[in-house]
């Protein structure tokens, strides 16, 4: 692997310094060493050069929940694809959820996820284990096969299901402890949501929508952090909606429970507001809801009541899309939009600043994930691990021109702040400049 130079990048937003990247790993850094390499540099012109001229450096972006629907669902997305709309992103590892055909319910099924993933190369991909055979919710699946085979699978959820029975629920979460991994639950009692459309409230009255109340996730959080704090596991809250929802998280924290929360770019922006037009591009699970829950939402990411921001990037393919509402299936893009987002959201208002940025969107997600590699701090000795933002950026989304097989954007035509430069893995320019470099490229250019 060539020698890399980064030419004058802010990391965290702060003073611009050089790094030279040896063999996947930051070697040298500070200010002047570029010229110092320019007048030093021996035959064959150096290292690589990638000018930053300013561009924040950050960590790489860890996503942990990421659906790349193959197997099975390659008409929507593959792992080429997602893979590819991840790097752009400024993704460096993603976790593959594991609502795929077949279910990766095994070891079989997640080492293939692993190893296309390593096949592409553009990121690290780490499939999600299925918590119960078939996502049924009755079996366990074999959660120590899956950990102990060759895609090391640290994370286990039945996705877009909740492990509704307590009973089994608790057998999961105790199986987690004594091998050290963890439990995502995707939090719906369906018995409170069976038939639901929209968010139970004032706009789904108005379009005769049946509601999805918000008690439906806070109920099944409280009582799966009761199970959690039992069998001392760690467990994982995925996409929290509701602000109802966040006083159970601070009280499970404060009392030591070992769980963690996530919240989607599109809960801390969108609201119920924008299904008034039907277009099921807003439907999603759980609901888009209210101001107030947004608002909520994004105070909880900043003080730690929610740990990570995680995409639940979920694509369809038109025909499962492009429908009447009742029909659709719910899910949006968001891998390449989600640093945009959260700027938008958080860092233009004054509620993140830069370091917020990478605590949320690498270093909790890869703390959580098991990933010691990834969200590591940028210091000598350091993985090469980055994305570089250029937060002047400004971008329109077009569905039909992102890196994904689908278009199901909630924000097309939106114009957002902030701009993915270029994206480096242990290295390797794996994205530059809105272009993609693949794994066989050995220069690591686009």
């Amino acid at each position: 692997m060539d020698d890399l130079l980064i030419v004058g990048a802010r990391p965290y937003g702060e003073d611009p310094v050089d790094l030279l990247v040896r063999g996947g790993v930051v070697a040298e850094m500070g200010a002047g060493l570029a010229e110092r390499h320019d007048r030093d540099g021996g035959p064959g012109g150096g290292p690589r050069r990638l000018e930053a001229d300013g561009l924040v450096l950050l960590p790489g972006f860890v996503d942990l929940h990421t659906h790349l629907r193959e197997p099975g669902g390659e008409e929507s997305e593959t792992i080429e694809t997602g893979s590819a709309a991840a790097a752009l992103g400024g993704y460096t590892a993603v976790f593959a959820m594991p609502n795929t055909d077949p279910v990766a319910d095994s070891a079989v099924v997640v080492e293939y996820v692993r190893r296309r993933g390593e096949e592409v190369g553009l990121v690290d991909v780490h499939p999600v284990g299925a918590v119960t055979v078939g996502l049924e919710g009755a079996k366990l699946a074999e959660l120590g096969t899956m950990a102990r085979s060759a895609a090391r699978v640290r994370l286990f959820s039945d996705d877009g299901r909740c492990v509704n029975d307590p009973l089994v629920m608790r057998r999961a979460l105790e199986y987690a402890s004594a091998l050290g991994v963890v439990i995502a639950q995707h939090a719906e009692d369906h018995r409170l949501t069976a038939g639901a459309q929209a968010h139970d409230g004032v706009v789904a009255s108005r379009l005769g929508l049946a509601g999805w109340p918000a008690t439906a996730e806070e109920t099944v959080v409280a009582r799966d952090c009761a199970l959690a704090r039992e069998a001392g596991a760690a467990l994982h809250v995925c996409h929290v909606s509701s602000a109802r929802t966040l006083a159970v998280l601070r009280a499970a924290k404060a009392d030591g429970v070992r769980v963690s929360a996530e919240v989607t770019p599109h809960h801390l922006l969108l609201t119920d507001a924008a299904l008034t037009a039907y277009d099921p591009v807003h439907k999603v699970n759980p609901p888009l809801r209210t101001a107030e829950d947004t608002a909520a939402l994004r105070a909880a990411l900043v003080d730690g009541t929610i740990d990570v921001v995680a995409t639940d990037h979920a694509p369809h393919a038109a025909q499962y899309k492009d429908t009447e509402w009742a029909a659709a299936r719910p899910g949006m893009l968001g891998l390449q939009t989600a640093l945009s987002i959260v700027v938008h959201a958080l860092v233009e208002p004054g509620l993140l600043d830069w370091r917020g940025v990478a605590r949320v969107l690498s270093e909790r997600p890869a703390a959580i994930g098991g990933l010691p590699d990834h969200g590591r701090p940028i210091a000598v000795g350091e993985p090469a691990t980055f994305a570089l933002v250029d937060p002047d950026g400004v971008w329109t989304v077009r569905g039909a021109t992102l890196a994904s097989r689908s278009a199901n954007t909630p924000y097309e035509g939106m114009r957002l702040p902030a701009t993915v430069a270029a994206t480096v893995l242990r290295g390797r320019i794996t994205a530059r400049d809105g272009r993609v470099a693949h794994h066989d490229d050995g220069r690591g250019t686009p």
